[in-house]
């Protein structure tokens, strides 16, 4: 049965959770359902698939935002609903602009969790408002996680009581991937550890960089990325003399070539919903070592891999998690990310 489906989101900038949401649409859209995705305002950073529908409702904009409070809230929700409605929505998809879409009632509106704030905040004081709020939101409500982990820590955790909770998965193709990896770039090395994300605390590359100089190995890392703590990162591996072996290569438009080509890529999070990272590699057939935040890395790294998942905060088990990787990779098949694939996923969603 063919449907009509809804995606509402703040807007197409950014980083994961808008690439999986134009994947999944399109490939929604390539299966013969009608698909159209509405932005809360005109800010576009992916390249946008052929065919698909995007209509910019621009109820987002600097006089709203100067004055964000309820009232605000509900007129902007009022706009979006009447979009929904005259579109004649089978499934709506509200994916970051809960704080709006929230004050819509629609029969099957969904609200589709790409984040773990049980992990992000836990040592925050702002936990507890945070949790607050997350249960205001979605007590009763219908939602989508985008991996058990984080279906479980909604419930266990932020203590939220859905009316209906199912994860499914982030769809992927792997053809794509392959074609970004065919694009000539200068590899500085012919054989590298790598770890790609932005520099920030919640990505912990100082985990990194001091179970790297502890494991000892001689086969260098690349980090690729930008961010707030590029300068306490660079003092890092200065400190544990590491400037022959660790290199910064910045940020990266289409990092895929330099994720085909590595020896292993390295995950060392506080935090992460479903991390992309760590399927796309697979995707090129290379394998990762992770350790096991909440959420996502353990659904992730199966078979030879789980091996690969070490404790969050054991860098001599990452330590020697690398150092069996350096001395015997694995080989990497369609087994590891069978689950991923969108042939596998998108009926998930056509079934909602």
């Amino acid at each position: 049965m063919l449907k009509r489906f809804a995606f509402v989101i703040s807007d197409l900038y950014g980083g994961g959770a808008e690439k999986s949401l134009l994947y999944t649409a399109d490939g929604l859209r390539q299966r013969g359902h009608t698909v159209r995705v509405f932005t809360l305002r005109e800010r576009i950073e992916h390249r946008i698939p052929e065919g698909l529908d995007i209509v910019n409702l621009a109820v987002v904009n600097r006089f709203t935002k100067a004055i964000t409070n309820g009232w605000v809230e509900k007129w902007q929700a009022k706009q979006i609903a009447k979009a929904i409605h005259d579109y004649q929505a089978d499934v709506v998809l509200s994916c970051s602009c809960d704080r709006i879409t929230r004050h819509i009632q629609h029969p099957n509106l969904y609200f589709w969790i790409k984040g773990d704030t049980s992990a992000q905040f836990r040592h925050s004081a702002k936990r507890e408002k945070k949790f607050s709020k997350q249960r205001t939101y979605y007590n009763g409500r219908k939602i989508i996680a985008v991996s058990r982990g984080v279906e479980q820590n909604l419930q266990d955790i932020v203590g939220i009581r859905p009316a209906y909770i199912q994860t499914i998965y982030n769809p992927y193709e792997r053809q794509p991937f392959l074609e970004m990896a065919k694009e000539e770039v200068s590899l500085p090395l012919n054989e590298y550890f790598l770890h790609v994300g932005a520099f920030t605390h919640v990505k912990r590359q100082d985990r990194l960089l001091r179970a790297y100089a502890r494991s000892g190995v001689e086969t260098p890392l690349l980090l690729l990325g930008k961010g707030e703590t590029e300068g306490e990162i660079k003092q890092l591996i200065a400190e544990l003399g590491l400037e022959n072996r660790v290199t910064m290569l910045g940020y990266r438009t289409n990092p895929y070539p330099f994720i085909q080509q590595a020896k292993a890529l390295v995950l060392t999070s506080d935090a992460e919903g479903l991390p992309r990272v760590l399927i796309e590699a697979l995707l090129l057939h290379t394998p990762v070592i992770s350790v096991d935040c909440p959420s996502g890395p353990r659904e992730i790294l199966t078979g030879e891999l789980a091996s690969f998942l070490v404790g969050q905060e054991d860098e001599k088990g990452l330590a020697d998690a690398i150092t069996r990787m350096d001395q015997s990779p694995v080989e990497i098949d369609e087994r590891y990310y069978q689950q991923f694939l969108a042939e596998n996923v998108i009926p998930q969603f056509e079934s909602l």
